[in-house]
């Protein structure tokens, strides 16, 4: 048996509410799976599993508040017999049943449809569909394939492509718009929202951690973005308005690109020694519009295409402003890039986000005076600035790191 517990959603996080339950005794979950709704001084998270298992034991109930690392619930092996354990709170008790049967169903009588019968997949909706209608309807491969992660069938969307096909973006559209009916058509829960004065305190919690016990030191570079934007001029010409890439795109995939470089920042720093990140998961920082600040993680920075980065980083923010953002993306950024250029700020010297090592800053892109082969010429500029931790690198590492990132941007077609 093993115990799950309330994630820490940020080190200014203590406690966290427990607003509803998604799973109950006897559920069977696989990781990734949503089973909880939590909430905090930031907002309503979906609390995300790490493992799989039977659901034998709800711990807390709903509404009960919970410190972090408390117990929420408790899961046995799928192959084991638990007995399941009636959840506590005002939710009504379960009957002492036993996993397998829960998990199992009865088989169907003889000539009864089956279940796929009468909800068919995806991929039955599209095969039943004619081939004049799919000549009709046009569906890019790329297109074709997210429409089947998200089990959306392509062929009944209006494409806004060439030749009327469906694209990826058309794709997005629907899923988005299929998630927000659902949200209207969920009933409200009271308190579900973040106080903006217990964020700030809690903002203030942090950070005063963060310079009271982290050993900051600080580096600038000013990195000329005129290839970079050259560049993106070119890429985005031809594509739609929600297809075209972001200056913050190249920021967060050379940042990704240069932890690869120099992996002494992309971590944490806990119990007296420097722990390496799993992966290189960024914390993009976003402004609520209530007031207040987040970063969740964008996973695997290194590995994404600019494209797919571009779409993440857009979904991240939507939810990050809207709801719906999941505890694994709050647990587990290796390391905060916070760009304030759109608000006016030529740079921005950060304060590290405990438990990470570094976190790094980008200025508004300017036209400034260059040298370049002793001439001076007006290019775009950026200044990039640095905080990072000295327990877990000095000013040698950080020197190296802003130079990749720098020559990282110079050559933007290799991003």
């Amino acid at each position: 048996m093993s115990d799950f517990l309330m994630p820490s959603l940020g080190a200014d996080m203590e406690r966290g509410k427990l607003v509803e339950w998604l799973v109950k005794p006897g559920s069977e979950v696989k990781k990734g799976d949503v089973i909880a709704i939590v909430e905090t001084h930031k907002g309503a998270f979906e609390v995300d599993i790490f493992e799989e298992g039977v659901i034998s034991e709800l711990c807390a109930g709903e509404g009960q508040e919970v410190p972090v690392g408390g117990v929420l619930a408790r899961l046995m092996p799928s192959n084991s017999v638990p007995a399941i354990v009636p959840p506590p709170g005002p939710m009504a008790p379960t009957a002492v049943v036993k996993a397998p049967e829960v998990a199992l169903a009865a088989p169907p009588s003889p000539g009864a449809p089956s279940a796929s019968a009468k909800s068919p997949t995806v991929a039955q909706k599209v095969s039943s569909i004619s081939p004049a209608s799919r000549a009709r309807a046009k569906v890019t491969p790329a297109a074709g394939r997210r429409a089947a992660e998200l089990e959306i069938d392509p062929y009944t969307l209006k494409g806004t492509g060439i030749y009327g096909s469906v694209t990826i973006a058309d794709v997005e559209r629907a899923s988005a718009s299929q998630v927000s009916r659902e949200a209207s058509a969920r009933p409200t829960r009271p308190g579900r929202g973040f106080d903006p004065l217990q964020m700030r305190q809690a903002i203030a919690a942090a950070m005063s951690r963060s310079k009271r016990e982290i050993p900051h030191y600080y580096l600038t570079t000013t990195i000329d973005m005129g290839p970079s934007l050259s560049w993106l001029e070119t890429f985005n010409t031809e594509r739609p308005p929600d297809q075209r890439l972001l200056p913050a795109t190249l920021f967060l995939k050379a940042t990704a690109l240069a932890l690869r470089e120099v992996p002494q920042f992309n971590g944490f720093w806990e119990n007296g020694r420097f722990r390496p990140g799993s992966g290189i998961h960024i914390g993009w920082a976003v402004s609520l519009r209530g007031g207040g600040l987040i970063a969740p993680a964008v996973h695997d920075v290194d590995t994404m295409t600019l494209s797919e980065l571009m779409s993440a980083l857009r979904d991240l923010v939507a939810r990050a402003r809207g709801g719906g953002l999941r505890s694994s993306e709050m647990t587990n950024p290796s390391f905060t890039v916070t760009s304030l250029g759109e608000r006016g700020a030529d740079s921005v010297i950060g304060v590290i986000y405990p438990p990470q090592v570094a976190t790094l800053g980008f200025g508004r892109i300017a036209v400034r005076p260059w040298v370049i082969d002793d001439k001076v010429t007006a290019r775009p500029i950026v200044v990039s600035s640095l905080a990072a931790d000295h327990r877990a690198s000095d000013g040698h590492a950080g020197g190296l790191f802003l130079a990749a990132v720098d020559r990282l941007l110079q050559e933007p077609v290799k991003l």
